[in-house]
């Protein structure tokens, strides 16, 4: 059977694949999205629904002496280290440290500030045109501190941002916080609502509207496992289910697989390493609900309204990316949660796990891959891949359909380690 030939295979059909096949599209390329699996299952399906619009600063590694002991010996929530998988995580873990100075991180910020302007905007107009607006609230996310020190911190941090970004927000007392979310709970200092980011109410649902929409264009979404990517004369080959698929652009994103298969089809290293993330659905007692994701940022913690129920996703946990399921940040914050708000019981038999893709200066790769003509890359978008999805996506169509692109791609260089 003769190999079936497109301009472009995706590999991936998270956001970040979802968002460039369909920008790809747009540009009148033909695509194939393949993926093992059905759209938006994997680190798509389980994150906090939140497009934020407001996240220029990076997830940096902590600099404070107390703070680094705190994170090592797993005494808060927000993160829990293994330390039998140290030895592999030592390399990166030391480059995210190096990262994490002052100067470094305002670097990543300004490598971040164009794509996270753009993020909110990118999403709308698919959003639109794949008829899915129901699935999408305006109300912003809430971020509750309990210690008024730490609210007057974050306070003055969040004014640096506006200041410097245009991100705004509201500063709220314990009234304000029960003005907007009711059915809260705790003795909070107060909050602050981040207002120009919107959430989703099923980012799975979300992107599998988007691989119809794709379907819809004329696309073709194949079952195929990205293993099996070679160069041949001309491009790039994939084996579908059905036999061969070719074109002369292929484009890794794979989220957190993307450095082994960059690794195995080309020899290029890269230092990309998967913070994991549980989560679990609640039911809510009684009448109570939240009208927008809520954040504890002394636990680490995000409760956000989906449509299967109120999801409680925890912070980082640093181990091996295939290491079985150790949810012991979700049942230490459990608890925690059950006192900010009235939860039910747990809905599913067990908790759920993805993986964060982070390069150590908390910037994604996007562009070509140097030697190695028609292979792109768009990954390691750490926490933001559903923020980031349609907005990269559009960056790397730029590049490879040789449009001008709508902002420098050189800090998304692969080969800038």
């Amino acid at each position: 059977m003769a190999a079936m030939k497109y301009d472009t295979i995706v590999l991936g059909a998270g956001m970040v694949g979802l968002g460039t096949a369909l920008q790809l599209q747009r540009r009148g390329q033909s695509v194939a999205l393949v993926d093992r699996r059905p759209a938006a299952e994997e680190t798509s399906y389980g994150n906090t629904g939140i497009i934020q619009s407001e996240a220029v600063m990076p997830y940096s590694f902590p600099r404070n002496l107390g703070d680094i002991f705190s994170a090592a010996f797993n005494a808060k929530t927000e993160s829990y280290l293994h330390w039998s998988a140290l030895p592999h995580l030592a390399p990166w873990l030391y480059q995210y440290w190096r990262y994490g100075t002052p100067e470094r991180v305002l670097q990543s910020a300004a490598a971040a500030h164009p794509l996270i302007e753009q993020c909110v905007p990118s999403h709308r107009k698919l959003i639109e045109e794949a008829g899915v607006g129901h699935l999408v609230r305006e109300t912003g996310y809430l971020k509750l501190f309990r210690d008024g020190g730490k609210l007057a911190e974050s306070t003055a941090a969040s004014q640096q941002l506006k200041e410097r970004y245009d991100i705004t927000y509201q500063a709220l007392d314990r009234k304000g916080v029960s003005d907007i979310e009711p059915h809260l709970t705790g003795d909070f200092a107060g909050g602050i609502l981040v207002d120009q980011p919107i959430s989703v109410s099923d980012p799975s649902a979300l992107g599998k509207a988007y691989a119809e929409l794709f379907k819809q264009k004329g696309g073709d979404f194949l079952t195929a496992d990205a293993d099996t990517l070679e160069a041949v004369d001309g491009g790039w080959r994939v084996q579908n289910v059905n036999g061969a698929i070719t074109a002369a652009n292929a484009v890794i994103a794979l989220g957190p697989w993307s450095g082994e298969i960059l690794r195995q089809t080309t020899g290029v290293k890269v230092p990309l390493q998967a913070k994991r993330g549980y989560h679990m659905h609640f039911g809510a007692s009684g009448n109570a609900g939240l009208s927008r994701p809520v954040l504890d940022t002394d636990n680490g913690f995000c409760m956000t309204p989906m449509t299967g129920g109120i999801r409680l996703t925890t912070g980082a946990e640093f181990t091996r990316m295939h290491a079985p399921p150790t949810p012991i940040q979700l049942n230490r914050v459990e608890p925690i949660a059950r006192t900010v708000f009235p939860l039910a019981e747990r809905l599913e038999k067990k908790p759920w796990l993805g993986q964060r893709p982070c390069f150590p200066d908390m910037v994604p790769a996007i562009g070509a891959v140097p030697g190695h003509k028609g292979l792109w890359v768009n990954f390691g978008h750490h926490h933001l891949g559903l923020t980031l999805g349609a907005i990269t996506g559009q960056l790397v169509a730029e590049m490879i359909t040789g449009e001008a692109p709508f902002t420098d791609p050189t800090p998304y260089r692969i080969d800038r380690f």
